[in-house]
């Protein structure tokens, strides 16, 4: 073991980080953990779990420390501080290249040309900032393209939020003049600009002219406005971040404020995950790392506690780049400032272990009312979303005692078969207090039939207009042949679903231990829909997931739904229970996610051109086809002979063509 600097990971038996740490002398960092007795008991189950250490070794200690936060945000150990909310933040872009540049909203890599200014904490605050300074500096919003093709001026123009460059209504002279207004104003001379337009009115309304002074009357308010929104401001901090943090009930919660050009862009809370052993001090010196890993950094970052290394984490974030400066005020207007953030921190932390200890209540109100006798940690809802059989999509959301966990969410594509084991044993449906009389027994056949009426089962058609399987068709207590998931078969697109999940559950996580099983399964439907669930279960050998169907009431009213546990009549909760209340919004956020998936795949698809699915069929030759026959519809009809006469289309290609729109000849 080398001692120099660098950065080692432990791993477990599988492979997976548990923790990764850097150090000025790998070598005696590592021999500390070989004597555990003087370790905390944290560290001490860490040493447990580990098989095997990597190491890589840097030139300074500085290195180590930024190659260090990479790799946390990146393989996420379970030991360390993580910082799950890695989301970009938006700026104002204002773009050059171009006569009448464009003011506009961007968030990503900074690589076009222009000026950047942000970040903003939200999209929201960016937005409304935009449309004050539309109305302030009349600057055009519009995409270049949109620009080129313009022969009348837009709404903008009509309601004073734009000075229709786009067809002569303002000089080039003119519109330089409000872009250079803006870039002042953004930079943080907000007073020369309204000192200026003041100005500009006053002459105005002195040459009679008051309809020009009030539109700069207007522009002055708007400015105003922005200004109006700054409620925090500090004489002296003019480009910085203040990162502040409270720790309370084994978690913390770190407020971070943005000022740029002296002005307050919005804060943002994040509640990292660490160890409750962990003081606020060492919590904040890893969120400051991983924080700026890939961020722009101001000159100066004030914070509320001392870093723990706080000279080596200024100098690595000042590596490749100008100085970062980190201070911890101790007096005066920015002690105070300091002061009111760590308070907005308390705050927000206090609620969100209210919220935690509600959370936690009805989890255990839900397990009590489908007889789980055991605490959720883990809940995953279900659903499909597709119309009748296009675009088919698959949705599962998951929920815990923090709430909704949105990283965890997951899309399915539906692909067609659903997969199965070879050879399986056709598995039986969950059991029914009131089984149905199989086929023969007086009635037609039907696997996923019911005593309660279909209304009530919840088991409506999904834009659908095939019947559900009938015996012998796939049901579950027949074997399911392989066919594809088509026509709306919302059964066979929940097995494939959820034989897709849980195939990989098990063979990725056999023993359970990285967080990612479920202690309950939530579907949206009835009986047919929780027999499929059992049925894959079955198949795939697990036994100890509870697993239940829930499916609107009568009319398909929100408050009478019916609840579907095996080995159970199905049942419906109180009208006013609580519980009932946060299984509908569980429900409803599984059926958002699928709608939303589903569109955004639909969207997709009407871009799409059949002619982009034929193998050798590029952008020219599309291009050239289209020009020819004038739609894909027509190409799809022409004879073999009509597409060898289109230009750059060989007979090889045209018989390419032809065959993959008439596959039986």
């Amino acid at each position: 073991m080398p001692a120099s600097p660098g950065v080692y990971r432990m791993l477990d038996r599988r492979g997976d980080a548990l923790y990764v740490g850097k150090a000025r002398s790998l070598k005696s960092r590592v021999q500390n953990y070989a004597h555990p007795a003087g370790l905390s008991n944290r560290l001490r189950r860490m040493i447990a779990e580990t098989a095997a250490m990597d190491i890589v070794v840097t030139h300074t200690e500085a290195e180590a420390l930024l190659l260090e936060c990479n790799l946390i945000k990146r393989l996420m150990p379970r030991y360390n501080v993580l910082l799950r909310d890695d989301k970009s933040f938006p700026f104002i872009h204002l773009t050059a290249g171009h006569e009448f540049p464009q003011l506009t909203k961007y968030r990503g890599a900074r690589t076009k040309e222009g000026s950047y200014f942000g970040p903003f904490a939200s999209a929201g605050s960016v937005n409304r900032t935009l449309v004050t300074l539309q109305k302030a500096f009349l600057l055009r919003s519009c995409s270049d393209s949109v620009f080129a093709t313009r022969a009348r001026p837009c709404l903008l123009y009509q309601i004073k939020r734009c000075s229709a460059p786009c067809v002569g209504h303002i000089s080039r002279d003119d519109y330089a003049a409000l872009i250079e207004q803006a870039h002042t104003f953004l930079s943080g001379r907000s007073d020369d600009v309204q000192q200026r337009l003041a100005a500009e009115m006053e002459e105005a309304a002195n040459t009679l002219d008051f309809e020009a002074a009030a539109l700069v009357r207007d522009r002055i308010r708007a400015l105003s406005l922005v200004q109006g929104h700054q409620d925090i401001h500090v004489a002296g901090v003019v480009d910085a971040d203040i990162i502040a943090a409270h720790q309370d009930g084994g978690q913390t919660c770190v407020q971070v404020f943005f000022f740029r050009g002296g002005q307050n862009w919005g804060n943002r809370a994040y509640f990292p995950s660490h160890d409750r052993q962990l003081s606020v001090e060492e919590v904040l010196t890893s969120f400051v790392g991983q924080f700026y890993d890939n961020r722009a950094k101001p000159p100066l970052v004030l914070l509320s506690h001392r870093l723990v290394e706080q000279g080596l984490v200024e100098e690595a974030l000042s590596l490749g780049g100008p100085r970062v400066g980190l201070a911890v005020p101790q007096r005066g207007d920015k002690k105070r400032l300091i002061d009111r953030i760590v308070a907005t921190a308390r705050e927000a932390l206090g609620r969100r272990l209210a919220e935690s200890a509600s959370q936690r209540q009805l989890l255990d109100g839900v397990a009590a009312a489908f007889g789980i006798d055991r605490p959720l940690h883990r809940v995953e809802v279900y659903d499909n979303s597709h119309i009748q059989g296009t675009n088919a999509v698959g949705a599962m959301i998951v929920a815990g005692p923090e709430g909704l966990v949105k990283n965890a969410y997951r899309k399915f594509t539906i692909r067609g078969a659903a997969p199965s084991r070879a050879g399986a044993v056709p598995t039986r449906s969950c059991p029914h207090p009131n089984p149905p009389p199989l086929a023969g027994e007086g009635i037609a056949a039907n696997p996923f039939s019911d005593p309660l009426p279909p209304a009530e089962q919840g088991i409506v058609p999904n834009s659908s207009s095939d019947p559900p399987p009938q015996a012998g068709e796939g049901g579950v207590g027949a074997a399911r042949p392989e066919r594809g998931a088509t026509g709306g078969d919302d059964y066979a697109m929940m097995r494939e679903v959820l034989m897709r999940r849980f195939a990989r559950a098990v063979k990725e996580d056999p023993e359970r231990d990285r967080g990612t099983w479920p202690d309950l399964i939530l579907i949206d439907g009835g009986q047919g829909q929780l027999n499929i669930g059992c049925g894959v279960l079955e198949e795939l050998g697990i036994a100890d997931v509870a697993i239940v169907g829930i499916a609107k009431g009568p009319d398909r009213n929100a408050g009478r739904e019916h609840f579907f546990v095996p080995g159970r009549t199905p049942f419906s909760l109180d009208p006013r229970d609580p519980v009932l209340y946060f299984l509908q919004r569980l429900r409803d956020e599984a059926h958002r996610f699928a709608i939303a998936t589903h569109r955004a795949k639909r969207t997709k698809a009407l871009g799409r051109s059949p002619l982009d699915e034929i193998d050798g069929v590029g952008a020219r030759r599309k291009q050239a086809l289209l020009h020819h026959f004038g739609s894909a519809r027509a190409v799809a009809r022409a004879g073999l002979g009509d597409l060898e006469r289109v230009s750059g289309i060989s007979k090889t290609v045209a018989k390419k063509i032809y065959d993959h729109f008439h596959p039986d000849g």
